[in-house]
């Protein structure tokens, strides 16, 4: 009984959260965000849409490799007193006179790394380098989807000061992947935005005046739940997690599912005006020049039928919604061990001791480069000398010359 008195309190202080909008909202709206830009820019987005649906988690995927990313995620604007939106500065050299760039980096800088990728795809666009195109659309689309979600804006981002532990998770995955069906996705499209930087402050601020209902209904929905059944507990690797009940979701969802569906509709409109600005600032270069070959009849009725389906919101219904389709995993080439984790030879093994070591063999030596020597070792009798040794070197395979990219090929780093 003790242990597993222990085990709940620890599951209680240490409750599992979903990153973002979880991988299904972000995939959800980056599908709506290409349905949204305009004929001169969708054809192109549309071609590379299934890349960027798996780019647009790439974000959360790389905040272990890179210890400023988790901050690029949220703001907790309350942390600044009373009036934050007052007196936060909006321009990122301004904050940092006024707070220090470490105390920004510390409770978050969403709004500027917003502003900052946007600068980059503006670049990006600049250049017609589509590789970068599509990672920074999925990145700034991903930052965009952050600011609508009114956890990311506080610093009891979880409820964990409110007693109110795994709201996070709750609020924003678990109630639109269960409700997704009701929700209206037929969002407004994208628009040029004079001022992005006014603009997502302003989502942040509208964001943020909906974090009292987010806690209120929660706290409301709980007096008609025990502990019993307004959690489940699942053991997984060892470890005990705590989550929300489908019961007690279905519940709050009928408290706050309006708010959950609002800011989901919202944000695609908003990911579409930023790639918009993106290319109207970098001069409005036709798209459809980076691609190899133009859309053909079977890719343009396609598109027709999913837009018609957008517009008259059966997304879900006809089937279209690719976050709600399994996602195919990219096949990863195998890992190749180092020689000093492989088992050693046998001590009967063929000319063990006679053969020179590979300088692959050493510990800690560089793997050797494609077009190395090889050794073969002969044997000759006793009379005769002992050993000769034959060189020959292998011919690099050639390669052939690399198609200008279509768009199509796959980012590094991605992540997919």
């Amino acid at each position: 009984m003790k242990k597993l008195l222990l085990t709940l309190f620890i599951v209680l202080l240490c409750p599992v959260l979903s990153p973002g909008w979880g991988f299904f909202g972000h995939r959800t709206i980056t599908q709506l965000a290409v349905y949204s830009l305009p004929s001169s820019m969708r054809g192109f987005y549309y071609r590379n849409m299934g890349k960027l649906i798996k780019l647009s988690t790439a974000a959360d995927e790389r905040r272990d490799q890179d210890p400023l990313e988790a901050g690029r995620h949220f703001i907790d604007i309350d942390h600044y007193g009373d009036d934050p939106f007052g007196l936060m500065p909006k321009v990122w050299e301004k904050a940092v006179a006024k707070y220090t760039a470490d105390t920004l980096r510390k409770y978050g800088t969403l709004p500027w790394a917003v502003m900052e990728t946007k600068e980059k795809l503006t670049e990006a666009f600049k250049q017609r380098d589509t590789t970068a195109i599509l990672v920074l659309s999925a990145d700034l689309g991903h930052y965009v989807a952050d600011a609508y979600v009114p956890l990311h804006t506080t610093e009891n981002y979880d409820g964990q000061l409110t007693k109110q532990e795994g709201l996070h998770s709750l609020w924003e995955s678990k109630l639109p992947e269960r409700n997704i069906g009701k929700y209206k996705l037929n969002n407004e499209p994208g628009r040029y935005e004079k001022d992005p930087l006014k603009d997502i402050w302003q989502v942040i601020q509208e964001s943020y005046g909906f974090l009292g209902d987010t806690f209120d209904k929660e706290e409301e929905v709980t007096r008609k739940y025990t502990p019993e059944t307004k959690y489940v507990f699942s053991h997984k690797y060892g470890k005990t997690r705590r989550s929300y009940s489908d019961a007690f979701a279905d519940s709050y969802h009928e408290k706050v599912g309006g708010e959950v569906a609002f800011r989901l509709k919202l944000a695609p409109t908003m990911v579409a005006s930023m790639w918009m600005t993106a290319w109207k600032d970098a001069g409005s270069p036709d798209l459809d020049a980076l691609m190899k070959k133009g859309p053909n009849k079977e890719e343009k009725e396609k598109l027709d039928a999913e837009l018609d389906a957008w517009k008259d919101n059966l997304l879900v219904e006809q089937g279209l919604l690719l976050s709600m389709q399994k996602m195919q995993a990219e096949v990863r080439p195998d890992l190749i061990n180092a020689a000093r984790d492989m088992a050693p030879l046998p001590a009967d093994a063929e000319a063990s001791k006679a053969a020179p070591t590979p300088a692959a063999a050493v510990p800690g030596a560089p793997a050797a480069p494609a077009g190395t020597t090889k050794i073969k070792t002969k044997t000759k009798p006793a009379d005769g000398p002992v050993q000769k040794e034959k060189a020959k070197t292998d011919k690099p395979a050639k390669t052939k010359k690399k198609t200008a990219s279509d768009g199509w090929d796959t980012p590094s780093g991605s992540g997919w």
